[in-house]
C-alpha cells in the first residue's frame, strides 16, 4: 500500500477525533459516538489495507524466491547439457578413431600373413626352370596360403556333402541318378569361412 494514502488515513482520523473533542456544538452523546465510530472504521479500513499490503509483499517475496531457484536451476541444467554435448562429442571422436585403429590393426595381421605368400610367387616368377620346377614353386606358395589361413582362422567350407543355401551357392542343377538328392557333383569356386561368418561361398553344380 502507498505510504502518502497511509498517512492521510490517519491524518483523517486524527482530525475526526479532535472534532469530537472540541465539538460544542451539542452535548449530545448520539453525535461524539457516530463520529468516533467513524473514526474506528477509517482506522479500521487502514488496518485492512496494511494487512493486504504484507499479505502481498510476503507472496511477491516468495514469488521471487521461486523464481530465483528455478533461474538456478535452468542455468545448471544449461551446465549439464553443454558438458553433455561436449562429452558425447568426445565420445563418437574416441569411437571413430577406435574403429578406424581396429580396421587398420586387423587389416595388418592380414597382410603380414600375404607378404611372403607374395615373396615367393614373385620369386617363383623371377627364376630360370622346368616346369617342375615352376610347379613345386607354386605348390610351396600354395602350402603356405594355407598356413596363412590356419594363423587367421579361416577355413575352407566343406562342399563334399549335400548342398546348404547357407554356404554353397548353385549356379548349375543336372539331373543324374547316380547322386542323391541335393547333392554337390562339382565345385566351380572354393569358399572360405572365418568361425560362423561365410567370407565367400563356394560356387557349385547341383544334381537333382
Amino acid at each position: 500500500m502507498d505510504d502518502k494514502k497511509n498517512e492521510d488515513l490517519k491524518e483523517e482520523i486524527e482530525e475526526k477525533e479532535e472534532t469530537v473533542d472540541n465539538c460544542d456544538c451539542c452535548s449530545d452523546e448520539d453525535c461524539k459516538e457516530k463520529v468516533k465510530a467513524e473514526s474506528e472504521e477509517t482506522e479500521n479500513n487502514v488496518e485492512t489495507e496494511e494487512n493486504k499490503f504484507e499479505k502481498l509483499t510476503e507472496e511477491l517475496f516468495k514469488v521471487k524466491n521461486e523464481n530465483s531457484k528455478l533461474n538456478n536451476e535452468m542455468n545448471a541444467l544449461k551446465d549439464r547439457l553443454v558438458r553433455l554435448n561436449a562429452e558425447y562429442e568426445n565420445f563418437r571422436k574416441r569411437t571413430a578413431k577406435e574403429k578406424e585403429a581396429i580396421y587398420t590393426d586387423a587389416c595388418a595381421d592380414v597382410l603380414k600373413e600375404m607378404f611372403g605368400v607374395l615373396d615367393n610367387l614373385e620369386r617363383a616368377v623371377a627364376v630360370e626352370g622346368s616346369v617342375e620346377d615352376l610347379k613345386q614353386g607354386v605348390d610351396m606358395t600354395v602350402r603356405q596360403f594355407h598356413g596363412a589361413f590356419e594363423k587367421l582362422g579361416v577355413e575352407e567350407i566343406d562342399a563334399s556333402g549335400e548342398f546348404d543355401p547357407n554356404f554353397h551357392q548353385a549356379v548349375m542343377h543336372v539331373q543324374d541318378e547316380s547322386f542323391g538328392k541335393n547333392s554337390i557333383v562339382e565345385v566351380f569356386q572354393k569358399g572360405y569361412k572365418k568361425a560362423d561368418k561365410v567370407l565367400r561361398f563356394t560356387i557349385v553344380k547341383v544334381a537333382n
